[in-house]
Order: structure tokens, then sequence, then C-alpha cells
């Protein structure tokens, strides 16, 4: 497996992550989601990993551009300001090649798990 986990650093649902893997002695990639963000490519494939932009959207976070975001009907507008604004995602993010799941999915990590033996 190829596991890519996008995070940040205070979220404890992505240190939840990165343990499920530790302990499964599965290797990761980290990547701090506010410093570094994500390519073009990988948001793109994340998108259609997870089913859209509103999945990947963290609805509960309280800012301005959410509020923007929650009445957008323009699903490429709220990419491109989602793609800009990486803090309004939820986290983690996983990624195993062209799989993603958002948030804590150890029920889909399994799987994973499952199908590469």
């Amino acid at each position: 497996m190829n596991i890519q986990i996008f995070g940040r650093s205070k979220c404890f649902d992505t240190k939840k992550a990165e343990r499920y893997f530790k302990e499964r002695r599965i290797r990761v990639q980290q990547i701090d989601l506010l410093r570094y963000g994500m390519s073009g490519g990988e948001f793109d494939s994340v998108l259609r990993a997870v089913g859209g932009v509103d999945k990947l959207i963290d609805w509960s976070r309280r800012d301005p551009d959410i509020d923007l975001l929650r009445y957008m009907d323009d699903a490429r507008a709220k990419e491109d300001k989602l793609f800009e604004r990486p803090e309004l995602m939820r986290t983690p993010v996983v990624r195993n090649g062209r799989k993603a799941t958002v948030g804590y999915c150890p029920d889909v990590w399994k799987q994973w798990e499952e199908s590469e033996k």
C-alpha cells in the first residue's frame, strides 16, 4: 500500500489515523495540509475518490468562507476556493493510490489491507 495522510498537526483524527497505520506497520507519508497543501492532481484525485467537493469541506468550521461555500451553486468555484484554502478541508485525507477517504475511516482502510493480501 502507498498511503498518504494529509492532515493538521493538532487534529485528533489525523493523529488517530497515523496511529492506525503505525500499529499495523504500514508505511505512510505524512503531509502537513496547512503547510504544503495538495498538488492539483492530488486534489482532483481525492475529489473523484470521495464523491465531490461537498464531502471534502469541513462544514463544522467557523469561517466566513464556509458560509460562502454553503451558498455557492457552482461546484468548480467551490473546488477552487477549497484548493486555495486547504484549512477548510476535513482531515485527515487518506490516499491509497486512486482511493481516498476523508475523516477517520478504519473500516475502509481495513478493506484496503485485505485487498492487498
